[in-house]
């Protein structure tokens, strides 16, 4: 069970930040000849893990105050939101 909840996440997360702002710009940096790769690597790895943490806590305390259901209905519409925001403003590009 634990396995399966692990993968789980692992996998959404993963496919989340394929092609993502935050990859693209480790891509950025990555791409800079005059600083170490392993340091790139580091420094996004830690933001990521510091952000996931964050999240973490914040769900929970989010949890404690916010039914399951009523979440996750919160959840999608802030990304149906977001999607909406970000198809408007693709316009005048």
């Amino acid at each position: 069970m634990e396995l399966k909840l692990f993968l789980t996440i692992f996998i959404s997360v993963f496919i989340a930040e394929m092609g993502d702002k935050t990859q693209l710009a480790t891509f950025g940096f990555a791409a800079g000849a005059e600083h170490s790769k392993w340091l790139v690597f580091a420094a996004s790895a830690l933001a990521l893990t510091t952000s996931s943490a964050i999240a973490v806590i914040f769900g929970e305390a989010i949890s404690n105050l916010i039914g399951p259901k009523t979440l996750s209905i919160l959840s999608g519409s802030l990304f149906v939101a977001i999607g909406v925001w970000t198809l408007w403003g693709a316009r005048s590009i």
